[in-house]
């Protein structure tokens, strides 16, 4: 490599630089200007879906080959959300624990991994598929009293009802 070439480089990226804290600078924040931080979960946990408990009414595919599927016994899987982000589950004979976020603003919805016993239920038990698709739901609506937790890639949607004991 010759000398004069690299001298090049540096007087072309010496300016750019220059500029480019320029630009920086002012379209910083201004002199005396406070930059408050956001609220934990502010765009998080709509107070529609904090502090919720709910029980399972089906599963609807959008696979014609597997349908709805309607747990023997809805009291055996309750979900409740938790005001803080955390989620607690009784899929069937087995509970699971973990996080959830949803967003105000839309309609996104999602778990974090969930810990779950793992006592081998009386079949046809739901719990190992919930637990499965649970990392895949993705958006929630709440329509008519009723939660539906939508799955990525219209997978299917987990029809909840509120839980009232």
């Amino acid at each position: 490599m010759r000398r004069g070439s690299r001298r090049r480089g540096v007087a072309v990226v010496a300016p750019m630089l220059l500029l480019l804290l320029f630009v920086a600078a002012a379209c910083g924040p201004r002199a005396g200007a406070q930059t408050l931080p956001a609220p934990a979960h502010a765009d998080t946990l709509p107070e529609s879906l904090a502090g919720t408990q709910w029980r399972l009414v089906e599963f609807r595919s959008s696979d014609d080959g597997i349908g709805t599927q309607r747990p023997a016994d809805a009291s055996r899987y309750t979900m409740s959300l938790g005001e803080n982000g955390t989620v607690s589950m009784r899929l069937d004979c087995n509970q699971a624990t973990g996080t959830w976020t949803a967003t105000v603003s839309g309609s996104s919805f999602g778990f974090g991994p969930l810990r779950m016993t793992r006592v081998a239920c009386q079949q046809p038990s739901l719990d190992g598929q919930i637990a499965r698709h649970a990392e895949f739901v993705s958006s929630f609506l709440l329509r008519d009293g009723f939660l539906f937790l939508n799955l990525m890639a219209d997978g299917g949607t987990y029809v909840w009802e509120p839980l009232r004991e």
